[in-house]
């Protein structure tokens, strides 16, 4: 009798991220490209840098009354982020 080899597909993908440690990678490009969708048009026009390092969110915003008002909802951005991306990376947001 043969033997199968079936598995789900997002079964074996996610055992190649793991085997090639791109989990983090992934991330990081996933909240790069969920700012703008999440965030909307007009923050993302101010926004001049976003990077993530060390799991710590870096955005640079133009506007300083647009910087400041971020600034308070740094917290919600996170856990939005988060969630979006289906695990607790991100363990900061630093809005400058």
């Amino acid at each position: 009798m043969r033997k199968t080899n079936d598995e789900p597909l997002a079964d074996v993908l996610q055992q190649m991220v793991r085997a090639f440690k791109l989990g983090d990678n992934l991330n990081k490009t996933k909240i790069e490209n969920l700012w703008e969708e999440k965030m909307g048009r007009t923050i993302a026009t101010y926004t001049r840098e976003l990077r993530v390092r060390d799991k710590i969110l870096y955005v640079r915003i133009e506007s300083a009354s647009l910087r400041s008002e971020l600034h308070m909802g740094r917290e919600k951005i996170r856990q939005m982020l988060n969630n979006e991306i289906g695990e607790e990376f991100l363990k900061e947001v630093i809005i400058s």
